[in-house]
């Protein structure tokens, strides 16, 4: 075995085999449209959602709207306007091209049909913000949650409270038109409500809950906002039916098949990882030492997977993502080991702010960081995973995937 090309291997397999398209068509084969059929496509798998679903329909498609974070589109589709905006704060482009959507469904009637596309990414490239609040505002609060820690449910439930199209409200003005909604799921436990802010299902979270979210994070608010925290949102919607096409579950899955093909015993651990990102990867490391010396019940040749999503709670001013943390965190575990690999893949292919997908260490890469005057502890506490590793040529490059369900961390023992 080649443990280094395996998992490169491993990488295209995992990311080839959670493309939407064929769960989208399968979806829509499965669904009996009547009248006339308007599309809107939200999130970083919006594009390529939205290419399968025109290929499908065909000329039963009257019009419809993409909007995904830049350089995601792939060029035009028939019938269908392409946006790209901000990701992971909402920008001018967000407000404008959802308004787009806006106009568009509320002119619908009764004999129409919404197909909604929605993936992951969806909360910041879909927003409209309530009356009173400003752009501004919205900015100012969603970074305020990406740097505490927060977890994407606790950040949405809070974005949802400012927006006239999260929490079922996007719904609501597409009434008295029925909305078919396939969504691509990047949140652990495919929680609808929260996917992309659940913009076509009612929400299950209360008041009393985004009071608390607010108050643990000691979030900065204007007023107005304050007041709209205290506002319920819609507990009822009855124009929709939802089917989900795919999550982190179909993402380990894949790791698990793309490894035992490769003769590795593969070990899916959990599809529930939700911890900070340096932690998820010193415990990567602890049990890839324990495996390498013989000291747990795994038997090498193995493949140790977890997916979920970590969070990276900022401290430094450096540039990173939490899967190149999770890298950078392990590589000081591993120091020394032979055959022992961890990878850690956003499959959207773009980890936090950054043009990486991830990160790839292995037993020498603490001493490689070292050589270039890295310390991999002062790297951590500055967040600057990203140079770290490019300095090292360890960071996973995919280029955006066209899909997006979480993250997967994968320890190779050979």
């Amino acid at each position: 075995m080649n443990i280094h090309s395996d998992a490169q291997g491993m990488i295209q397999r995992i990311i080839a085999d959670n493309m939407p398209q064929q769960a989208v068509e399968n979806a829509l084969a499965a669904h009996a449209f009547t009248g006339n059929i308007y599309l809107v496509s939200i999130g970083k798998a919006a594009w390529t959602m939205a290419e399968k679903a025109a290929d499908f329909l065909g000329d039963r498609l009257v019009q419809g709207i993409v909007i995904t974070k830049y350089e995601h589109a792939q060029g035009p589709l028939p019938r269908i306007e392409v946006y790209e905006a901000g990701h992971p704060v909402a920008d001018e482009n967000t407000i404008a091209a959802t308004q787009k959507c806006i106009d568009m469904v509320q002119g619908l009637g009764a004999g129409d049909e919404l197909l909604f596309l929605v993936s992951g990414g969806g909360s910041a490239l879909f927003e409209a913000p309530l009356e009173g609040i400003g752009l501004g505002d919205i900015q100012n609060v969603t970074n305020q949650l990406l740097a505490s820690g927060a977890d994407i449910v606790e950040i949405n439930m809070i974005r949802k409270r400012f927006s006239a199209v999260k929490a079922g409200r996007f719904a609501q003005l597409a009434a008295p038109a029925k909305v078919f909604a396939i969504i691509l799921s990047d949140v652990l436990g495919d929680r609808l409500d929260s996917i992309a802010s659940g913009p076509a299902v009612s929400d299950h979270s209360t008041i009393e809950d985004a009071a608390r979210v607010a108050e643990k994070y000691n979030l900065q608010m204007s007023e107005l906002q304050r007041e709209y925290l205290l506002q319920e949102t819609p507990k009822a919607i009855d124009n929709v039916k939802t089917v989900i096409t795919g999550s982190v579950r179909t993402l380990c899955d894949a790791a698990a098949k793309a490894a035992e093909s490769l003769g590795y015993t593969p070990i899916v651990l959990t599809t529930i990882k939700n911890c900070e990102a340096s932690e998820a990867g010193r415990l990567l490391a602890s049990i890839a030492a324990d495996t390498h010396a013989g000291r747990n019940s795994f038997q090498r040749p193995c493949a140790i997977i977890t997916g979920g999503e970590t969070v990276v709670t900022v401290k430094g001013d450096g540039k990173g993502g939490r899967n190149q943390e999770i890298a950078l965190a392990a590589a000081k575990g591993i120091v020394g080991l032979e055959d022992v690999l961890i990878f850690s893949l956003g499959s959207d292919g773009t980890d936090g702010p950054t043009d990486a997908a991830g990160g790839i260490v292995d037993g020498t890469t603490a001493g490689k960081l070292k050589a270039q005057g890295l310390d991999i502890d002062k790297v951590l506490a500055s967040n600057d995973s990203y140079n770290a590793l490019a300095a090292i040529d360890s960071l996973i490059i995919t280029g955006p995937t066209g899909t997006n369900v979480n993250d997967v961390s994968v320890v190779l023992c050979d």
